[in-house]
Formats: C-alpha cells, structure tokens, sequence
C-alpha cells in the first residue's frame, strides 16, 4: 500500500531467527492474553511456536478450545463448496485446474445447471449456505459470478415438512478490481474468499508462473483492501499448507490480518486451513516441499486460534473424518458436508470421486446427515443460521460483539431455531434422536444463562414445530 508491502519478509525471517523456546510462565501469559480475544503480535505467536513441552502443549489446546466457547459457543456451522466452474488461464503447480492440465475434464455451468445443483443441496440435503468457486477466466467474469449468484438465491425447493433455501452465499474467486467487487455485493455476496496460497515471496514465484494473472502476488495480497473498499467487510484468509515453511506462514497470515485491521479496523471473517492434497495429472501435488502432519495441522490450528482470537477458523472436507474430529473442538468454527467438487457433481449424483473432474481428493466424503450427527455426538449443534448477515451483524459490528463474548450468547439462540428446523426437515431418524438430546440440553442451557430471552425462544421454536420457516432473531 503506497509501495509499501506490508507482507514484510524480513521482518517475519527476523522474528522467526530471534524467536526463543518460551518458559512456562511466559506462555502462560500469551495465552493469557488470547483470553481476553485480543491478537498476538508476530513475536508472541513467534514464541509459541517453539514451545516443545507435550504438557504446555495442552494447556495450549486447552485455552484454545476455551477461546473458541467464550466467542463461538459450541455451535459449528456447516455449508457445501459448489464449483461453478473449472475453466482457468492461470497455471498453478499444485493444481488439477490449472490451464496446462489436459486431462482435466472442463466445464462451466449454465444458469439452468446452478439452479439445479441448488436444487438438490437445498432440497434433498438441506444446505443453507455455499461457498460458489469459480476458476479465474474471462467465462467467469463478475458478472456471470452475480448472475450465478441470484440463480442460487431464487431456487426453493419442498422438503419434508417445509422448503429448502439457500440464504447466504459466499465466494472463492480470484482478485477483482473494487469496480468488480461491487458488482458481487448488490447481488448479495456474504464472504468474500481469497487465499495468498503462500505468504513467502520466492515461493509464490516459483509456483505461479510469470505471464499468469495469479502470478502478480502485490495485486492478490491486496485483493482484500479491495473488497473492504467495495464494502464487503467479510473477508476470508487463507495459506496452503505445504508451499512453505508452516511458521513463516502463520506470520504471514498474522501480518495481513494486522493489516486489515490497520486500515479498516476489521480483521478477517474467518481463516481456512488447507493442506496440499493429491490432484489428478499433477506431480507436484503428491509430494509437495513442505509437508505438514497431522500433528503439525493441530499445532497450527491450536496457535492461529490463540493468534487470532475473534476469527471464524474453516477446516474442510480436504481432511480424513477422523482428522477433523480431533480437530474441530480446538477452535474450528466452520466445516462442509456432502461435499463434491466435480463441477455439476451434486446434480449428477455421482457417488465416487472422479480425479480428472476435480481440483485435488477430498479426505471425507460423508453426508451432511452423518455429520450433523457425529458433531452431536461430540456435544456440538450444527448452526444454520444466517441471520447475521441479513440483519447487517457484519464486519465492525459482529467484530464487536465476537470480541465482547456476545456473539456466543446471541447465536445460540439462532441456531437452536435453525437446529431444530433443518432436523424436521432433512434428519434420519438416528440423527435427530441424537439432536433431539443436543436441543433439550441447549434449551436448558439458554433457561439458565438467558433467562430473560427463554420465553421468546420458546415462542419461536413453537413457530418452527408449527411448520413455519427462516425464524430467527
């Protein structure tokens, strides 16, 4: 900004070459701090990256998992990837879209195909968001991205006892210009989602060959000033993981969303966790330089949880079941279902994965249904709720109240009506028995902490057992 790149390399190459295995105390004073859902600076997150200790570790996962209650509560909000197109100009080493990828099989959906793949994620699953992803060329431009949108938007579909709808739609894109951005606003964009892929400069080069549009790293890094600037005030990071040295990229990510709140006093809506997956006809995708394990995935999210305190953290169907499993309690706050990745796969019900129409393998390919259930499982609600949103509880003013602990309270609201809407609607009989127990114990739950909201939560489940639908507060 002004010629100044606020991804500063040496800065973060410093702080990672001064940075010292921490003592107890002082660890216990960073997460201290992350408590309070206050960011780290570069030097405190620098530091919890060398702690060694196994048990501190946990005590670390611990206060983790606390940050993620006091903000988020125990809710995980669930939505569907629907890929819209995988047409590309660009020629990213680790991807199966990339241009040069012959074997790839390329398809973009017409208006007619959107609306029927909504059909079935909203009427036979009962999705209520989406991210739409879209590969960067000239078919997929900001236009056609708006008008994919309202197709989305307009299709309501009968379920058992009500209808199904799409009510928030976010977007995986490439970098537009704020002209651009616009444009997806009026039409009703919730998140809008770029991922940096890395952070270090010699590496985003040597993945992204010159001659491509993503090879202009200044020109995606600022993607989100941008956006801010059209006023999309969600914005969504992200790193993939493998490219680079995973602690010089959580600086990184900890570097922008400084900066974005910097300039526009927000930080990012949420931050995705990717790692390098298998991808068909691609090389490098299969043994890529930096490989994270599970164990390290953990560390990360654990850290950019403390880090970050006020983020909503993504992990995706990229990871095994199991993966996610251990992982969501740590921080997570967002995780996909059903989740197909063919372009048109959700309308073609396709069971198995098929390589040559994908961007990478998928980890985990279960039902919304059975997801919904192991998260209830575990003693978490599956949210639906798209309230926020649509009411304006967005950017500063959710920022607000996620900082304040708020947002937890006034969610769980939301999300029980929404719970109990989606299980009358699209549950198995072994999934909403096992919500049904989650619901009583939530109801319990507001009647204690929330005693002066008990009644007219009570008023508005009624609403929703009665057949009405889209009640929210």
């Amino acid at each position: 900004m002004n010629a100044r790149d606020f991804i500063d390399e040496a800065r973060i190459e410093q702080v990672l070459h001064e940075a010292r295995r921490p003592d107890a105390g002082r660890v216990r004073e960073i997460v201290a701090k992350a408590k309070t859902i206050t960011a780290l600076t570069l030097e405190e997150l620098a530091a919890l990256q060398c702690v060694e200790d196994e048990e501190l570790w946990e005590e670390m996962a611990a206060a983790a998992a606390a940050v993620k209650r006091t903000v988020y509560d125990n809710r995980i909000v669930t939505f569907a990837p629907l890929y819209i197109s995988n047409h590309c100009v660009n020629n990213c080493a680790y991807c199966g879209f990339r241009a040069e990828n012959s074997s790839q099989l390329r398809r973009h959906l017409s208006i007619d195909e959107v609306r029927a793949e909504t059909a079935v994620l909203a009427g036979q699953i009962g999705h209520k968001r989406v991210i739409a992803v879209y590969g960067e060329h000239p078919e997929t431009d900001a236009e056609y991205i708006a008008e994919t949108m309202r197709a989305i938007y307009s299709v309501r579909e009968p379920s058992r006892c009500g209808y199904g709808q799409i009510r928030r739609i976010n977007v995986n894109a490439a970098p537009m210009s704020v002209e651009e951005l616009r444009v997806l606003k009026a039409a009703g964009l919730g998140t809008y989602q770029v991922f940096q892929e890395t952070y270090h400069h010699a590496t985003y080069a040597s993945v992204h060959p010159r001659g491509t549009r993503k090879s202009d790293y200044a020109w995606r890094v600022t993607a989100m000033h941008r956006a801010m600037e059209a006023g999309i005030d969600d914005v969504g990071l992200g790193v993939l993981f493998g490219l680079y040295d995973w602690r010089f990229e959580l600086l990184g990510l900890l570097q922008h969303a400084h900066e974005l709140e910097r300039v526009f006093g927000i930080g990012p809506h949420t931050i995705s966790f990717p790692r390098i997956e298998p991808a068909h006809n691609t090389p490098f995708a299969s043994a890529p330089g930096w490989p994270i394990d599970d164990a390290t995935l953990r560390k990360i999210i654990v850290l950019m949880r403390l880090a970050v305190p006020y983020t909503g953290m993504i992990l995706t169907a990229r990871e095994r079941a199991d993966v996610r499993r251990a992982l969501l309690p740590l921080g997570i706050t967002q995780t996909d279902a059903s989740t197909r990745i063919g372009v048109g796969a959700y309308h073609d019900s396709r069971a198995e994965q098929e390589a040559e129409r994908q961007q990478f393998m998928l980890g985990d390919t279960r039902s919304l249904d059975e997801v919904v259930r192991d998260l209830a499982e575990m003693g978490m609600i599956t949210s639906f709720c798209t309230a926020g949103y649509r009411c304006g509880r967005t950017g500063a003013c959710i920022m607000e109240l996620l900082r304040s602990g708020k947002e937890g309270q006034f969610c769980k609201l939301n999300a029980i009506l929404t719970y109990r809407e989606w299980l009358d609607d699209f549950a198995s009989e072994a999934t909403r028995a096992a919500g049904e127990a989650v619901i009583a114990r939530e109801l319990a739950e507001v009647a204690q902490l929330m005693p002066q909201m008990y009644p007219r939560l009570c008023e508005q489940y009624a609403r929703i057992q009665a057949g009405e639908r889209d009640v929210y507060f």
